[in-house]
């Protein structure tokens, strides 16, 4: 019998048959179906069993693929220019996300209909102040943005100790974040079903707090992994790609916070 592990003669890497896309898809259901249900029924246990499982199934396939890179050697100077790729059209997809809720934004507040009396904000609804905690918000993350890059070209440059402080200080800024829109809406002086204005906030400004949290996530399994000695300067692509992604969810909250606070608020 030909040994498994044989030396590869080949740069690429042939993934063994693996369970997570198939229960990545089903959780992802899950979690669809149970937010559908909060929006229009306020049943949560579909919800709860969604997250549940995406946590598993990300539990699961990140292990898998930090042992292939760490442990077995798989990703390749090949094998990284694939997932380079990978990430880069993810992070479109998430881009055509953000454009429909803009798109729908966009529609209500520069051609306001008849239902809401032609004006936009419409006139029953007290907007947030933006210079109040969205600016702050926008301050967190504008410094959150620095001090990944500073992490990244510390790691570049071997300075492990810069990188990690670099990385924690950007998973504690990620955290201040969410915790200031979660007081955000719960101040809030409208409610995710009282009109068009509302549910197009809370859509746009919801599904990026959301990619903020898994951002944080994402870096705060980097920062573990740095403190266990993962990463070197020339192979380190698990936390490129958490930096990819948290740059794109930088440059998302500023084209939120200038038309969704500061023009559609006024």
């Amino acid at each position: 019998m030909a040994d498994s592990h044989a030396e590869a003669k080949h740069p690429f890497h042939l993934v063994d048959p693996s369970p997570w896309p198939l229960l990545g898809a089903f959780s992802a259901l899950a979690l669809a179906a149970g937010a559908l249900l909060v929006m229009h029924s306020d049943s949560y246990w579909v919800l709860m069993i969604g997250v549940l499982c995406v946590l598993g199934v990300m539990a699961g396939w990140w292990r898998d693929v930090i042992r292939e890179a760490e442990h077995q050697g798989h990703h390749t100077k090949t094998v990284q220019v694939g997932l380079r790729y990978g990430m880069a059209l993810f992070i479109a997809s998430e881009v055509m996300f953000f454009s429909a809720f803009f798109w729908a934004f966009f529609d209500a507040s520069l051609f306001p209909k008849e239902a809401i009396g032609f004006v936009w904000p419409p006139a029953n609804v007290e907007t947030l102040d933006p210079l109040d905690l969205p600016l702050l918000n926008t301050l967190i993350l504008l410094l959150s943005g620095c001090t990944v890059t500073w992490a990244h070209h510390a790691l570049l440059h071997g300075n492990r100790k810069d990188f990690i402080t670099g990385l924690t200080l950007t998973v504690v800024l990620g955290a201040f974040f969410t915790c200031v829109q979660v007081y955000e809406y719960g101040h809030a002086a409208f409610g995710f079903r009282d009109g068009i204005y509302s549910s197009t906030f809370y859509m746009a400004t919801g599904f990026h707090g959301f990619h903020v949290l898994v951002g944080t996530i994402f870096l705060l399994v980097c920062l573990f992994r740095g403190l266990n000695g993962h990463f070197k300067p020339d192979q380190h692509f698990g936390f490129e790609a958490a930096a990819w992604y948290w740059h794109f969810v930088d440059v998302v909250w500023l084209f939120l916070f200038s038309c969704v606070y500061l023009w559609g608020g006024f």
